[in-house]
């Protein structure tokens, strides 16, 4: 894998750093609600909830029970969701994809941040917390030694990863989400408790149905073949249904708060985290 990016990379570490600077002093904060020692507001008592954390002062004012809500500091995890499924294999998506994941690898390195990098088909392979240059070394090796293979399954594999991680983390997902359209918006919604950037990864052939004439084509994940004759007129049906497949898609990350990118393999992988980045969405806690 070419990292020459990394460096390019290191300009954006800087401004991440300092857009997370003015909203907090020292080091990285991730808020979630618990029994911290910074109050940032109250909420009503629900069934099930501690009552040691009933505020009684301002129950004596209100007559009604009020949890009081803290702040509390902990590490940012960063999540990469890597589609390493056969149909990524097709016109150098796969390495594409793991070039995007081994930048997002390395800009958690570089503000000493743990990540996992997990991989999916239609299993679901998690991987495990690291943090530090040697651990990056060896991810990208993995990322390297990896053959994209099997059908995909994202709604399965968001159930899994759902059910296996708990606290709310930063989750990257890269596919590209050439599935059912229900089952890509259904996993969107069950990884929306994390803060989740959807980065979709197409060739300039699926994005433009560059073929012409009597074409065979074969399914990388089931090996079903067809052959059809591409006119100009399948060629914009083409466009029009995958265009309302991606809008969909994009819909639902907006529903859900979730950032999405589209990128397309020829596009310089700088280019790709320059517009993400520079956007300031990717670190958002």
């Amino acid at each position: 894998m070419d990292t020459d990016f990394f460096k390019e990379l290191e300009r954006f570490t800087l401004l991440v750093r300092k857009r997370v600077s003015t909203a907090y002093s020292g080091g990285r904060k991730s808020m979630r609600f618990g029994h911290g020692i910074s109050p940032v507001g109250y909420r009503e008592y629900r069934k099930g909830d501690d009552f040691k954390l009933v505020d009684w002062k301002v129950y004596g004012r209100t007559e009604k029970l009020f949890i009081r809500e803290h702040e509390e500091e902990r590490s940012l995890v960063v999540h990469i969701l890597l589609d390493s499924s056969a149909s990524m294999g097709y016109a150098g998506k796969y390495a594409y994809s793991s070039r995007l994941a081994a930048g997002f690898a390395y800009l958690a390195t570089m503000e000493n941040e743990k990540y996992t990098l997990s991989r999916f088909c239609h299993r679901f392979y998690p991987g495990e917390p690291k943090r530090g240059r040697r651990n990056l070394i060896s991810s990208i090796a993995m990322l390297d030694d990896t053959l994209p293979r099997g059908r995909t399954n994202l709604k399965l594999v968001s159930e899994l990863f759902a059910s296996q991680i708990k606290t709310t983390s930063l989750v990257v997902l890269i596919s590209d989400l050439l599935e059912d359209t229900e089952d890509v918006i259904t996993s969107i919604f069950r990884l929306s408790g994390h803060e989740l950037v959807v980065i979709q990864v197409l060739s300039p052939d699926e994005m433009g149905m560059g073929f012409g004439g009597d074409v065979k084509f074969v399914d990388m994940e089931s090996g079903l073949s067809v052959i059809t004759r591409v006119t100009e007129g399948e060629r914009a049906d083409y466009q029009t249904r995958l265009a309302e497949h991606n809008e969909k898609i994009r819909e639902a990350c907006d529903q859900v708060g979730a950032n999405y990118f589209l990128f397309q393999t020829d596009r310089p992988i700088f280019d790709a985290f320059s517009e993400m980045l520079t956007r300031a969405v990717v670190w958002k806690t």
